[in-house]
């Protein structure tokens, strides 16, 4: 029995086949505008590539000579790096300059004594204030450890804890301020203070304060300072002196040119922290050089007195002097005297050092309140008082000596470290601030203070050439991608992809695909002349410049003088001859600075040099609507229509294969019924033949 033959599904007269040979002819036209497709899509990845390349080599050239440019970063050097490091900005000037660290800006750090492990620490408010800042923080109670995490979440900034293990069984909680400086004191209150005192973190202390300059007895003559320049006075003008000095009332008054000293009393000067504070105020008199100006140069005699008795008054007869008459000479008449200049530390080796009050002589005589700190002036010894002025007097308030830890109130028994200012020594001048990092003593430059000096250091602020060296060798890197880009775009050579040792399989490869793809573009070829006619032009910015092309400082395309003959020296990439290029960083930074961008013609915008040219180059290709969009945007509208074109053309094949399977599907039909009706014939002929 013949098997069972379905048109369409079964294959019998190989239909399938031939249709599908059919379709291959009917195909042709798909097939070729797929192909097509495919290179208008790898024509726009090129351009992109090629895009993506250009770009980045003119944002590698911008860098070159924009205002952040690389030959301008500043590096820094110190002689005692453990104790001093400074950190330098762009517009800091190159210069050496001398730094002591006396001592380093400390928070305050306080211990608690050694509590047992299993310590509560109650329930309470506990709030601590730094300055103006205040942590406040409502607390349940619980351990050490609870009580320390709570505190960490709301420190804020302001303030940090940590439990330390000590002796066996024992543990001790460290609470330290977060803000460094003298002002920084770290101040307990509310159940905070209960706390402290309770667990030996700090203990009540009366306030002691030492009064002086209250008596006349204390008062002594001003010496000559030691170190100070004399001021040259006006002849006739009277002496400084301290005997018509007054005190009254807590108030010492001296009058125009008066002067004395006050020593501080040693108590006082025992403690670092300790402070005197006092207040100053000038008070308009008469101007003294009023009255000696009426004054002649002839002696002055005084009368000859008198006796007196109840009323009778007795007086002597006149000196007779036999002094010859002589012309009264006209004296140079004397000039008022006004200055600020009135207050001086002394120090222990006799130098003095004027304390400023500029408003002294304001209009309404203001009174100024000081507070001079022990540590403000090393080797404070007293203050000297010299009133100058000739229409002034002076007042000064008695003077009161305190430490400000006992002022508040209690100080603390475990101190770690205790707040305090920073205190270094530029060029020799004392400067005080509260912080380890001082950014306002030399322009541009942040020096950041980490230890005290063993022996004054040396800061150097110096070119950044290793910086600048980097931005240069990444500039040549960039330019040399994008002209291997270039050559394999608009030449078919394979040793354009074999030379370039750098790449992947996969990348060279993906080469092998770009191959001479833009022989006939123009716009490539175009672009790699100029980029090369810029990078080998000359740039004689100066008269006095040494360095004037980029070959000079070490970067060409022969950079090594390599007399043999090598064909990739002939496809326009640079090299780096590298000692030669440390050498003019080391030399002529400035020079090589001004190669990349400078400005011509004085207004101070940079209108020439290699970055500054390749720049301008590069954006007519790269920028929106420049040439490389341009092609890509272009491609877009051919890859679209082939899209298009490719969609009609495959519903075309489906419907045409679709007739075509049908057509040959009735053929299979058909010849499968004309065969079934020759077996049924074939059948009954050979059923008859056997009845015979």
């Amino acid at each position: 029995m013949p098997g069972i033959n379905i048109p369409g599904v079964t294959d019998k007269y190989n239909t399938n086949n031939t249709v599908e040979k059919l379709m291959q002819i009917e195909r042709i036209p798909l097939t070729r505008e797929q192909k097509t497709l495919e290179t208008y899509k790898n024509e726009q990845d090129a351009w992109r590539e090629v895009n993506k390349k250009m770009t980045s080599l003119r944002e590698s050239a911008k860098t070159l000579y924009s205002f952040e440019n690389p030959f301008n970063n500043k590096i820094t050097d110190s002689t005692q790096e453990f104790a001093i490091t400074a950190t330098a900005n762009r517009g800091a000037q190159y210069e050496s300059f001398k730094v002591d660290v006396v001592q380093t800006a400390l928070a305050d750090r306080f211990l608690t004594s050694e509590l047992d492990a299993d310590t509560k620490v109650p329930q309470g408010t506990y709030t601590y204030k730094i300055q103006d800042k205040t942590v406040t923080m409502r607390w349940k109670g619980g351990s050490l450890n609870e009580f320390s995490t709570a505190l960490n979440r709301r420190g804020n900034g302001i303030i940090s804890s940590r439990v330390i293990g000590a002796s066996k069984g024992k543990k001790t909680l460290l609470i330290e301020g977060l803000k460094t400086g003298e002002e920084s004191k770290l101040i307990f209150e509310d159940d905070a203070k209960t706390f402290a005192e309770t667990s030996g973190m700090i203990i009540r202390v009366k306030p002691k304060t030492t009064s002086f300059l209250s008596s006349k007895s204390e008062i002594k003559e001003v010496k000559a300072a030691s170190g100070n320049p004399q001021i040259e006075e006006q002849k006739g003008i009277p002496s400084l002196s301290e005997k018509n000095i007054m005190i009254k009332e807590e108030t010492v008054t001296v009058p125009p040119r008066g002067a004395f000293s006050v020593a501080i009393p040693e108590s006082a000067l025992k403690k670092s922290t300790s402070r005197i504070a006092f207040s100053i105020q000038a008070e308009s008199v008469e101007d003294i050089t009023v009255e000696l100006n009426k004054r002649g140069l002839r002696p002055d005699i005084p009368d000859a007195g008198s006796a007196s008795f109840k009323d009778i008054t007795i007086f002597n007869s006149p000196f007779d002097t036999q002094l010859p008459e002589v012309p009264e000479i006209q004296r140079e008449t004397l000039e008022e005297i006004v200055t600020n200049s009135v207050l001086f530390a002394v120090l222990k080796n006799g130098k003095e050092i004027e304390i400023p009050t500029s408003s002294l002589l304001e209009e309404n005589n203001p009174k100024i309140e000081l507070e001079i700190k022990n540590s403000d002036y090393e080797g404070l010894q007293g203050f000297a008082i010299k009133n100058r002025n000739t229409g002034y007097q002076i007042n000064i308030s008695s003077m009161e000596a305190y430490s400000p830890d006992e002022n508040l109130g209690f100080v603390p028994q475990h101190p770690v470290t205790q707040a305090q200012d920073a205190i270094i020594k530029y060029e020799g001048i004392t400067i005080k601030r509260s912080t380890n990092d001082i950014d306002d003593i030399v322009p541009e430059v942040t020096l950041n203070l980490h230890d005290k000096t063993e022996k004054t250091a040396t800061i150097s602020i110096k070119p950044d050439t290793e910086s600048a060296k980097d931005a240069l060798i990444n500039f040549v890197g960039k330019y040399n991608q994008a002209i291997s880009e270039v050559n394999i775009l608009t030449q078919n050579k394979q040793e354009l992809i074999d030379e370039l040792d750098y790449l992947s399989d996969a990348e060279r490869e993906k080469y092998q695909g770009k191959l001479g793809m833009f022989v006939s573009d123009s716009s490539l070829t175009s672009l790699k002349s100029s980029l090369q006619s810029s990078t080998q032009a000359r740039y004689p910015y100066s008269d006095q410049a040494v360095i004037t092309m980029l070959s000079q400082a070490g970067i060409a395309t022969n950079a090594t003088n390599y007399s043999g003959y090598t064909p990739s020296k002939l496809r326009g990439y640079l090299e780096i001859d590298e000692k030669k290029l440390d050498e003019a960083l080391e030399k002529n930074l400035n020079d090589i600075k001004n190669l990349f961008g400078y400005d011509s013609d004085g207004d101070l915008i940079v209108d020439s040099g290699i970055a500054y040219l390749l720049d301008k180059q590069l954006t007519a290709y790269v920028q929106t609507g420049g040439i490389f969009p341009l092609k890509t945007a272009g491609l877009d509208s051919k890859i679209k229509a082939s899209e298009q074109k490719i969609t009609r053309l495959e519903g075309q094949m489906e419907q045409k294969e679709a007739e075509l399977r049908a057509k040959y599907g009735q053929m299979e039909g058909t010849l499968n019924s004309l065969e079934n009706q020759q077996t049924t014939i074939s059948n009954f002929a050979n059923r008859n033949n056997g009845n015979r």
